[in-house]
């Protein structure tokens, strides 16, 4: 424990910002906030302005840059479709870069390192009413201001935020699938300390859905039973079901997936048997280190790179993501998939690696024996056959390499391919 306890020590030393950092920060917003309400109230428009994020809340952790969320909360009497526009003419003529999303917002560099990301929110005085998940942020915030005040809470917070993103499990896009900021402070406020949290996450618990890990903070259920009746079917798939203490039929973890949660049960196992300072450093993949693991184990490698030209961020990754999962279903049907991972270098693009052993054989259904002509065109073609159940077979393996493969799959499948948004594919290594 002594062990832990001076690691954990040293990583706080490490992410919490500096001094120097947070005074840049509020002198940056002082600036931008007196700018953006004077230009509302000479612009006659009904909205305030609120700073959110792990910034309101004290629990920003230290990076090579800040983006900080500042929301302009209109009043109710602004349509939905109105907010985004509203606040682009506020903004002018500021530089800024507008990101799409299911409401578009912004986001301004004003000085070197921070970024402010400028949100369009809608005043709810009831969380039922919110026509955007952003129209939530304001209670989330004021709920954990009033909740979590001790630094040694905050501190758990920004260590539990450091090991998720150094195991690649923050963030709710869903090209990662994991824990948000937001439900993360909560998971600390509920366990008390990042070592509980991650103790009882390592535990295996079973998958049946009646088996869920529920959290409910505020105790707005009686039972398991009534949270499955109450919330959602689809917003109950995570493997973790935590109810929004602001808004009780809302789950903070729906985008947490399954795929995510082993990977962090992994990485905090692995910590507890073994704690080292490692475990909160961001992880690459080694691909040379893989490849060269491949070669010994006469298994064949490659390594590809893929570009989409859709907007960089949440949109670009889950492009690049789902297409990476259908390639390797297309692999998987004629090769022993042996390894594979997804990395995405932000941007348009990612990279991605496929380990493969032997080539399977492939399986080939036929006609039934009553079909005459389709039996005749389907002996025509392939030359092994057998019965089963008065049904033709045959079994084949495809005499390619993984390259070669993807080179022809690459070839036949260009509709496919650009449907999919992926303007570029290429062999890496």
């Amino acid at each position: 424990m002594k062990n832990i306890n001076s690691i954990l020590k040293e990583i706080l030393k490490k992410i919490e910002p500096t001094n120097d950092d947070i005074r840049k920060i509020k002198y940056s917003l002082e600036g931008f906030l007196k700018k953006t309400k004077k230009k509302i109230r000479a612009m006659k428009i009904f909205a305030e302005v609120f700073v959110g994020g792990s910034f309101a809340k004290g629990t920003i952790i230290k990076k090579d840059h800040y983006d900080i969320d500042i929301f302009i909360r209109f009043d109710k009497r602004y349509k939905n479709d109105e907010l985004s526009k509203l606040t682009e003419r506020i903004l002018k003529p500021m530089n800024f870069t507008k990101i799409h999303g299911s409401r578009d917002y912004f986001k301004t560099e004003v000085s070197k390192g921070i970024f402010f990301e400028i949100i369009p929110v809608k005043k709810v005085r009831n969380p039922k009413e919110a026509e955007n998940i952003t129209d939530l942020s304001f209670f989330h915030v004021n709920y954990i201001k009033k909740k979590i005040k001790s630094k040694k809470t905050l501190d758990e917070i920004r260590l539990t935020k450091a090991f998720c993103y150094a195991n690649n499990c923050y963030g709710a896009e869903s090209y990662v699938s994991g824990f948000s900021g937001y439900g993360l402070e909560l998971l600390i406020y509920h366990y008390k300390s990042f070592m509980n949290f991650i103790k009882s996450m390592a535990k295996d618990t079973k998958k049946d859905v009646n088996n869920k890990v529920i959290i409910d903070i505020e105790r707005y259920y009686k039972n398991k039973a009534q949270v499955l009746l109450d919330i959602n079917s689809a917003k109950l798939q995570s493997p973790i079901i935590l109810i929004d203490p602001t808004y009780k039929q809302r789950n903070v973890l729906a985008a947490l997936s399954e795929e995510t949660f082993r990977k962090f049960k992994e990485s905090c196992k692995k910590f507890l048997k073994n704690p080292d300072i490692k475990a909160f450093e961001v992880k690459k993949i080694d691909f040379e280190a893989i490849k060269e693991n491949a070669k010994n184990k006469r298994y064949e490698f490659i390594l590809l790179e893929a570009k989409t030209d859709r907007q960089e961020g949440d949109i670009a990754g889950s492009k690049l993501l789902k297409f990476y999962k259908h390639l390797a279903e297309e692999i998987g049907k004629y090769f022993e998939v042996k390894g594979r991972g997804f990395e995405y270098l932000k941007g348009k693009s990612t990279r991605f690696f496929f380990v493969v052993g032997r080539n399977k054989e492939i399986l080939v259904q036929g006609p039934s024996l009553k079909q005459e002509e389709h039996v005749k065109r389907f002996r025509n073609k392939y030359k092994k056959i057998f019965i089963k159940n008065d049904r033709l077979y045959t079994k084949y393996k495809i005499n390619l390499t993984l390259r070669q493969f993807i080179e022809n799959w690459r070839q036949k499948n260009k509709k496919i391919i650009s449907d999919m948004a992926i303007r570029e594919l290429g062999v890496s290594g």
